[in-house]
């Protein structure tokens, strides 16, 4: 019982300590708070509208009367780079990288904003030159992304591959990425007809990543300009197994192939049975000409008729429309001529590739995204959405 009386003693006291503490905190806060300038909540509130001349010119001033404030000159640092005042940004940072009371442990991250700035200024080598220095220091990581970044705009394949194989770890194997750049040097062999040095990229970027669909394509390619139709056919089909979205673009070149062997029903049947199973591919233009040359208009009409029934579109309704032109009374034709014109137009307008990443529409294929950077994002067929 005593014990018990003694706790019921001590319980006003923790109460007691417990406002004093409470008090005490809410005091130091206010007295920090009011220590801020009122030129930083200018620049917050700035921030908050966008209006980032502003908040640039009120942080400037405070970074001003508070020389000292290191993680408040990293951000005038980043917020003049985003406006695109470039030389603001290189000045700040190589005025920080001078100062003697810069830690040390600070100066690789300035550094790294550095070269950041004079990528945003184009002055990539300066870049560059940085960049390779921090490969041995707490931020070699953050310095690894922006020179794989470097390399891909350079288009120095070989230094991206060995960048990004450095840069590999559990969360992003950078095989993807690999395997376009082995892809896209082997496209350069193609062109200069190296086909031997173009078949060991191929080869390299199958063996980086087996699901590529571009070194298909291009090892079907190869094959083809060396006389090889059987095997060009056998890579171009390969594809189906890949990535089917992507058979469209090798429809063509399948086509050509078994033209040039005296078999080109077998080629259309091929594509019909693409068409068939996969109706999204964007297919009927080609096999309207192809099957109006070989099988006759009657036997094309009867298979964009099937097209545009399974998956109606603006492009399969204008190739329909044209292919009954001929049968049409002359007002008719007329009336017709009005309405194949607006579709082409909408369809046209409307029918883009889009990256899966960014959103970014083009009407031109794209296997690096011009908006974002992300590779084999685009959608291999183009939609009216």
């Amino acid at each position: 019982m005593e014990l018990d009386l003694w706790w019921l003693l001590l319980f006003p006291a923790f109460f007691g300590l417990g406002w004093f503490a409470a008090r005490v905190d809410m005091r130091t806060v206010l007295k920090q708070a009011k220590s801020v300038p009122i030129s930083y909540f200018r620049g917050l509130d700035a921030l908050v509208d966008d209006k980032t001349d502003v908040a640039a010119q009120a942080l400037a001033e405070v970074a001003r009367q508070q020389g000292s404030a290191l993680e408040l000159q990293h951000i005038l640092g980043k917020l003049y780079r985003k406006r695109g005042e470039n030389d603001r940004a290189i000045r700040l940072h190589q005025q920080m990288l001078d100062s003697s009371d810069l830690p040390g442990e600070q100066r690789d991250l300035v550094r790294n904003e550095l070269a950041q700035d004079f990528r945003k200024a184009g002055l990539v080598d300066r870049a560059e030159e940085i960049l390779l220095k921090l490969l041995n220091g707490n931020m070699a990581l953050a310095a690894r992304r922006q020179l794989l970044d470097i390399y891909q705009q350079d288009r120095d394949w070989k230094k991206a591959i060995e960048t990004a194989r450095e840069l590999r770890s559990d969360a992003h194997s950078f095989q993807h990425e690999v395997a376009q750049f082995y892809c896209e040097l082997a496209q350069g062999e193609l062109y200069k007809s190296d086909h031997s040095q173009a078949r060991q990229y191929v080869a390299e970027a199958l063996a980086a990543n087996r699901k590529c669909v571009r070194a298909s394509l291009i090892l079907g390619d190869i094959e083809f300009a060396e006389g090889n139709l059987e095997a060009a056919i056998a890579a171009w089909q390969s594809i189906e197994k890949q990535n089917y979205e992507y058979l469209a673009m090798a429809a063509e070149r399948l086509f050509d192939a078994y033209e040039k062997l005296g078999r080109p029903l077998e080629g259309i049947a091929l594509l019909r049975g693409y068409q068939r199973t996969f109706p999204q591919l964007e297919l009927t233009d080609l096999l309207y000409q192809k099957i109006a040359t070989y099988d006759g208009e009657a036997k094309a009409l009867e298979g964009v008729r099937e097209a545009v029934h399974a998956r109606p579109s603006l492009a399969g309704v204008y190739r329909m429309i044209e292919a009954q032109m001929d049968e049409l009374s002359p007002e008719g034709r007329m009336d017709a001529e009005v309405a194949r014109a607006l579709i082409l137009k909408h369809s046209q307008r409307l029918s883009v590739h889009r990256c899966k990443c960014c959103n970014f529409r083009s009407r031109a294929f794209f296997w690096h995204c011009p908006a974002c950077g992300e590779w084999e994002s685009f959608t291999a067929n183009r939609s009216e959405n």
